[in-house]
């Protein structure tokens, strides 16, 4: 199939890369553009370390003042996030099941009310895992460690594909990448081509905002991880 990967680098030429070696031909023109704050580190030093995405444990490995944090254990939302953090420095690192809520539980399991933890996010995230774990008792102190900013237009190589009819699908690995997808896509005139391709997303959070819309997902993943997503790859029909 001819796919649109939206969202941002450095994932999305990585996804490129699996997509064509399943024999897919993938389109790589990101919507959103992740760059870090520059936020400095909260005061004291925590007890372990939050990630929820690959790009959380990227800026953080770059923050200022991290050398004294490296042994700090690190808990993170699942393998892809896991990975980045290992290569940024971090860690021991420790993984969860894939969001928010399996990260929440790991901590409560690992870790008692009254912890210090450093959550690691970006400008734009879900209240999970920080609402239920300083409702239960944690110190959750936030590190907006970078944003992803949405593009100005849609990407030329999307506009000429959508209007050629040169694409079959498209992956979506979050809420905020596919609503801008969507809009920068009808803005430019081409809502119809977009509502017609094969959505295929990451959970059900992802699919939310084309389902407003009236555009039905042709894939969820049953879990919130690129595997999972990319089996779907092949139910085509």
């Amino acid at each position: 199939m001819r796919i649109w990967v939206s969202r941002p680098e450095p994932g999305a030429s990585r996804t490129g890369r699996r997509l064509a070696e399943l024999g897919h031909e993938p389109l790589v023109a990101p919507v959103l553009a992740v760059r870090p704050t520059g936020a400095p580190l909260p005061p004291g030093r925590p007890d372990a370390i939050l990630l929820t995405s690959a790009n959380g444990a990227e800026a953080l490995g770059r923050t200022p003042g991290m050398e004294g944090l490296r042994a700090i254990p690190v808990l993170a939302v699942g393998a892809r996030t896991a990975e980045a953090a290992r290569a940024a420095g971090l860690g021991p690192v420790e993984e969860a099941e894939g969001d928010g809520a399996a990260l929440a539980g790991r901590v409560r399991a690992r870790f008692a009310p009254g912890c210090r933890l450093l959550l690691a996010a970006g400008e734009d995230r879900k209240a999970e895992p920080a609402a239920s774990l300083a409702a239960a008792g944690y110190e959750v102190a936030l590190l907006v460690a970078y944003a992803a900013e949405a593009v100005a237009g849609l990407p030329e190589a999307a506009a000429q594909a959508l209007a050629a009819g040169r694409l079959d699908a498209a992956l979506h690995y979050s809420r905020r990448s596919a609503e801008v997808a969507y809009e920068r896509a009808a803005a430019a005139g081409h809502g119809g081509a977009f509502g017609r391709l094969r959505h295929y997303c990451l959970s059900d959070d992802v699919a939310a905002p084309l389902e407003a819309r009236g555009i039905a997902a042709h894939f969820v993943a049953m879990r919130p991880r690129e595997e999972d997503l990319l089996a779907g790859l092949a139910d085509r029909f």
